[in-house]
């Protein structure tokens, strides 16, 4: 009987039921598993542990691997010293909103480059692509120029939310991943919808959200994501402490404030992120493979 080629991997079935082969497989297997659960897992697993330690403890060379004497007291304080809930608030309110513009600017750039293929929108693709080549340090000086000068409106957007979010709306590669989903959509019934006498927009909204829901969802996690990690460009346009992001609060009191406190306040706001990544993850794995897939 001939083998299935779509079966085939770079160890054959018959060298996996050997002895030697077998041990092998697994023993490789582990360790890599291993190695790299310990690579990813290490840094939060210090984090946390760290959180707990005293200042000397945590100073100490070599470091210990679990809190001699454990301090939860270092999690109130980082709460209460670094006035985490306003930083966590304003970082949450500026997420929200990048996730509400992305969603309906980036959601509209790709279905109509997918579904109403306007004049040029292979070319206007390709550009927004290449926008992807250019590293993100390069685009800081005349992203900030802009906004303390709007063009033609010449507004000052200095400690304004819409600093944080308009620059993010034009995100190339969540249009990118969203018309790759739209394209897998069927035109069949993009045309039942048009013989039915539904608009464009009244298909967008009635068809193809509904069935998008997977690659919105991810497009919502890169937006918070984006937003919460981010450090200089909050920095530099909220300068102001009671507009803050926490990435740039807790940097802020992290001179006067001691190494384990900091490191608490580092995992408080790690957690947000952490908790939407593990209850959204199948939705994240499914909705960027399945505009991978045209059926």
């Amino acid at each position: 009987m001939a083998q299935d080629s779509g079966t085939r991997t770079l160890i054959s079935s018959a060298q996996l039921t050997r002895g030697r082969g077998r041990v092998i497989y697994w023993t490789l297997l582990a360790v890599v598993v291993v190695v790299f659960t310990l690579v990813f897992i290490g840094p939060l697993y210090w984090m946390v542990t760290g959180a707990l330690k005293s200042g000397q403890e945590i100073a100490q060379t070599p470091p210990s691997l679990f809190p001699k004497d454990p301090q939860p007291q270092n999690y109130v304080d980082a709460w209460q010293n670094l006035d985490l809930a306003k930083l966590l608030f304003n970082t949450f309110y500026y997420a929200t909103g990048a996730v509400l513009f992305q969603l309906v600017l980036d959601t509209a750039a790709a279905y109509s480059l997918s579904k109403l293929r306007p004049i040029f929108g292979n070319a206007i693709l390709g550009l927004m692509l290449a926008t992807l080549m250019i590293p993100a340090m390069v685009l800081i000086v005349p992203q900030y120029v802009t906004v303390i000068d709007v063009p033609i409106l010449h507004l000052n957007l200095l400690d304004s939310p819409f600093a944080i979010w308009l620059p993010l709306v034009a995100n190339a590669f969540n249009i990118f991943l969203l018309k790759r989903f739209f394209d897998s959509i069927p035109e069949d019934l993009m045309a039942a919808a048009f013989v039915d006498g539904a608009t464009p927009l009244r298909t967008l909204w009635s068809i193809i959200l509904p069935m998008s829901r997977p690659i919105l969802g991810v497009v919502s996690i890169f937006a918070v994501t984006a937003v919460w990690k981010d450090f200089l460009w909050p920095k530099l346009v909220m300068p102001s402490p009671d507009t803050r992001t926490v990435s740039v609060g807790i940097y802020a009191f992290a001179g006067g404030t001691p190494m384990n406190v900091v490191i608490a306040a580092s995992v408080i706001a790690a957690i947000p992120t952490v908790v939407i990544f593990l209850i959204f993850q199948r939705n994240i794995m499914s909705g960027l493979t399945t505009g991978s897939l045209k059926g």
